[in-house]
């Protein structure tokens, strides 16, 4: 059955406006906590999934790092024959230098294209 409309309900009780601002404050704290423990597991996930990549780069920096020393031995071998060592030294010094600085030429060119 319907009741009249001249008589309120209770609602609930009115809480003082500072416990309310408190009561917010409190849940504000609780979400950014919330928030930057994702932050912290995210990070923490793309942290452990590139351990292993990172490790095999590093590796394979110091491989090639031994492969061009051993093409410049060789080269070194190949030129003293014919040039003696300090010319060979000379020469194989030059390719190689000149070979960084076109890495570090070209490296350059393209941050500033970003």
């Amino acid at each position: 059955m319907l009741k009249p409309a001249d008589q309120e309900q209770p609602g609930p009780p009115e809480r003082p406006v500072g416990e309310l601002v408190h009561e917010l404050i409190e849940d504000g704290k609780a979400y950014a906590r919330a928030e930057i423990a994702v932050v912290q597991a995210i990070a923490t996930a793309k942290a452990k999934a590139m351990a292993l990549p990172a490790g095999l780069l590093v590796t394979a920096l110091l491989v090639a790092q031994a492969a061009i020393t051993v093409l410049a031995v060789t080269l070194l071998a190949a030129l003293s024959s014919r040039l003696g060592p300090v010319g060979a030294g000379l020469i194989a010094f030059l390719v190689f230098a000149a070979l960084a600085g076109g890495l570090a030429w070209f490296a350059l060119q393209k941050l500033r294209e970003l």
